[in-house]
């Protein structure tokens, strides 16, 4: 028997948990100006996701997904990418939407389950929120597709967790990709956790990056808690999709710090020290640490950054709660020119239930 075909999976990281660079670092690293921008978004994303929290344990939100130790892999992700790009995201990449201009009031009201979450004033063909799981690289598929077809030098960004993985849809997304060879990169989010599913039972490979042998592209895992090596790799695998050299498949390593959701408990299937391990290799304090050495951070600093951020934050969340309540008609008045008289009385029936909402005089169709 002959050996057909070999492959490898490379591993990137530059900066490690104690915020020590490693010797090969891009250009990046010393680029203080874009670090400290990154630092910024992940300082705000982080204080904007406590927030959220909050906010729905008092009521004031609905179910949230939280993004607590993804900030570098978000951030880093959308640093990559040029604003002509678009973003297919999940339903926690709040890093990304943030970075590319997506208004924090604007993913408040989603959460809030406003669609009106969904009318971004910015990056305005990005795609919003996907919570079926692994659809969303079958649009990352089509759109990238679409730009091929066009001829435009730019390309797709697809995000997805390491459960949707396991999904039928991932794979005819990349196949696809690869057979066609289109300005795609999907980035999986490895958290180490589908809900309560360990990724050791959710698959027998040894990474998540191998999967792109099988649709003939190529395959990198990256520290996802390493903010400059995550901007690295995607920078790479973009501009590689935009020269139509095709897709990248790449598997960014982080932690899930906090529940799936705010109607998830973690504390019933993980283990203590797994989380307290996981607690001194998230992104925050490393990218502080690096940034300390090179004198450009100090705690004055610090503070006065989670001062600025945390106000940002709350003229975000007065803004989201002043916003005026969508009619209960909204959920009627698209879905037929002329609509059925079943479609008709439960529009009645929600008038009388939502009492003031109701958009005054509204006499349907």
């Amino acid at each position: 028997m002959k050996t057909v075909a070999e492959f490898e999976i490379k591993y990137c990281q530059f900066l490690d948990a104690a915020g020590n660079l490693a010797a090969g670092a891009p250009p990046l690293a010393s680029d203080t100006g874009e670090l400290l921008k990154m630092y910024r978004f992940m300082t705000l994303v982080r204080l904007f996701d406590t927030k959220a929290v909050n906010l729905q344990r008092t009521g004031k939100l609905g179910t949230y997904a939280s993004c607590l130790g993804h900030e570098a892999t978000h951030v880093g992700a959308a640093a990559a990418m040029q604003a002509d790009d678009v973003l297919i995201p999940v339903y926690r990449e709040f890093g990304s939407q943030i970075w590319r201009g997506v208004k924090m009031s604007t993913i408040l009201t989603f959460w809030g389950g406003d669609e009106r979450g969904s009318d971004y004033t910015a990056a305005r063909q990005d795609f919003p929120m996907c919570v079926p799981i692994a659809s969303q690289i079958l649009h990352g598929a089509g759109v990238a597709m679409a730009m091929k077809i066009r001829g435009e030098k730019r390309c797709s960004l697809t995000l997805i967790g390491d459960g949707g993985t396991s999904e039928g849809a991932f794979y005819e997304g990349i196949n696809l990709a690869g057979a066609r060879a289109l300005p795609a990169v999907f980035v999986i989010v490895n958290n180490g956790w589908a809900i309560s599913v360990p990724i050791e039972q959710q698959t027998a490979t040894k990474t998540l990056a191998q999967k792109a042998i099988a649709a003939g592209i190529p395959g990198v895992q990256v520290d996802g808690n390493d903010v400059i090596a995550v901007r690295h790799i995607v920078s790479e695998a973009t501009a590689r999709a935009r020269r139509g050299e095709g897709p990248t498949l790449i598997e960014a390593l982080t932690y899930r710090l906090g529940d799936h959701t705010t109607a998830d408990d973690a504390t019933r299937y993980r283990d203590h020290n797994e989380v307290k391990d996981a607690w001194g290799k998230e992104p925050l304090p490393r990218l502080r640490a690096y940034l300390t050495k090179l004198r450009v951070w100090d705690d004055a600093r610090e503070e006065a950054l989670k001062a600025e951020c945390a106000r940002e934050v709350e003229a975000a969340v007065d803004e989201y709660l002043s916003a005026p309540k969508p009619s209960t008609d909204e959920m009627f008045d698209y879905l037929f020119a002329n609509p059925p008289k079943d479609l008709a009385e439960q529009r009645e029936t929600a008038r009388r239930y939502a009492g003031s909402h109701a958009k005054p005089g509204s006499g349907g169709h």
